[in-house]
């Protein structure tokens, strides 16, 4: 892979790194500036009316997915991936500044909010806009490989917003981080946000999107109602992000918690087990990738499928009983090795369904739909379950999405060697007696 392909990648992934980044450090850094926002005196009270803010941004989610992926597929895949990045930023900038309730009562809370919803459109668009422009942007036999890095980045904001939670948390006193240093994130997130957007000004379009046999002046391109003659291809997105989204979630933003508040680890055993495991989940990214490229996209999701309909109850028993770091890391490592079948291809299998006008709003509405009904509610659903005392029916709940993304994977045709260039047209040539309805094309 040359020079130019690696830049494609980084151009293309790096705004997952600080969308995820600063996903989770207002999750993380929640805790200390609750009560900079609401009245002082109950604690609990003020970092629930902070997490539902933070909820705000998953509904948000699917209005960013068709905003910009209408953006994507009408304007192009540079100004949809240049707006993300912009939203982002301009989200980490009013977290950063927001008055406290001190200095402007609730005008404080107002611009959290409207912060949250710029985020939650921005995370809705982004996965759509990367997902799209990696996909097409790669060289033929390579798409899994390249689309992988989207989970690469992912996971690196990730691992980065968990270090700098760590670092802050050994070198500042608790009471500077109530105060004012937990800012400090939010100020890093907005300057790699502006970085990502300078990148992003200088990208080139994709070649796949520009050679579109100049069809970029279709009224139709990009809406709701194209969007509507692929709903097969819509309904399957959702369908198979089902399980992919809820056993993402709950190994990786769920994991710290369920080991230190359900394992009994402490806390900063529970923080390094995740840390460790997150670290080696990303880099296998790409080997899955570049394996789909072999040996096709099915294998590995009906390898994940299966993995997670029967191994997930036993895995989650056994975490409970973990007891120390080895058992715990191990068992972290067996979980997220299983999920790498979904999350190292599951972006470039979506945007191979989908014909090149309607391609990037064809992955973000139902991706995001399927992200917020699922993969967002995944730690509400679990809480749920261990608040009724019935802890292991989100185990069962976990498994059984798997099961219904299986059904899906077991029927789904293979997208590996599919024509981007020729996706929807392959039944206009049926008509002509060229080829047989959903027979792929190669690059």
């Amino acid at each position: 892979m040359g020079r130019e392909q690696w830049k494609k990648i980084w151009v293309g992934s790096a705004g997952n790194m600080v969308e995820w980044f600063d996903w989770f450090v207002y999750a993380s850094f929640a805790v200390y500036f609750a009560d900079s926002f609401f009245p002082k005196g109950n604690d609990t009270a003020n970092l629930m009316n902070t997490m539902g803010i933070f909820a705000v941004g998953f509904f948000m989610r699917p209005v960013g997915g068709w905003v910009l992926g209408r953006v994507g597929d009408r304007k192009g895949r540079k100004a949809a991936l240049t707006l993300t990045v912009t939203l982002m930023s301009a989200s980490a900038i009013l977290i950063a500044v927001a008055p406290t309730y001190a200095v402007a009562g609730y005008g404080g809370v107002a611009v959290l909010l409207l912060a949250r919803m710029l985020q939650g459109l921005s995370v809705g668009g982004e996965y759509a806009a990367s997902a799209t422009y990696l996909t097409e942007a790669s060289a033929p036999g390579q798409r899994g490989f390249a689309s992988s890095f989207q989970y690469v980045s992912m996971t690196a904001g990730q691992l980065l917003g968990l270090g700098l939670q760590i670092l802050l948390q050994r070198t500042m006193s608790e009471d500077a981080l109530h105060s004012w240093a937990w800012r400090i994130p939010f100020i890093i997130g907005a300057l790699g946000a502006g970085i990502v957007f300078y990148l992003r000004r200088n990208m080139l379009e994709t070649e796949v999107y520009a050679e579109d046999e100049g069809a970029h002046a279709d009224p139709a391109r990009g809406t709701i109602k194209a969007l509507l003659a692929h709903k097969r291809e819509a309904f399957l997105v959702i369908a198979l992000t089902m399980g992919g989204t809820v056993a993402y979630y709950t190994y990786t933003t769920y994991l710290t918690k369920y080991l230190s508040g359900s394992a009994g680890l402490p806390k900063p055993t529970a923080s390094l087990v995740s840390f460790c495991a997150l670290f080696l989940f990303m880099c296998l990214q790409p080997l899955a990738g570049k394996l789909s490229d072999r040996i096709g996209r099915r294998p590995l999701l009906i390898t994940f499928a299966v993995g997670s309909t029967f191994l997930t109850v036993p895995i989650m028993t056994m975490l409970r009983h973990a007891g120390s770091f080895w058992p715990a890391l191990g068992l972290s490592l067996l979980a997220l090795v299983v999920v790498t079948g979904y999350t190292s291809i599951n972006a470039c299998v979506k945007a191979e369904l989908f014909p090149t006008g309607i391609r990037a709003l064809g992955v973000a509405l139902p991706y995001a739909i399927a992200n917020a009904l699922f993969g967002g509610t995944a730690e509400y659903v679990a809480l749920w379950f261990k608040k009724g005392g019935i802890e292991s029916g989100f185990y069962w709940y976990v498994a059984g999405c798997a099961a219904v993304s299986l059904i899906v994977y077991l029927t789904m045709r293979e997208t590996r060697t599919i024509d981007l260039h020729r996706v929807g047209k392959q039944d206009e040539d049926t008509a002509a007696g060229r080829t047989r309805v959903g027979e792929p094309v190669a690059d």
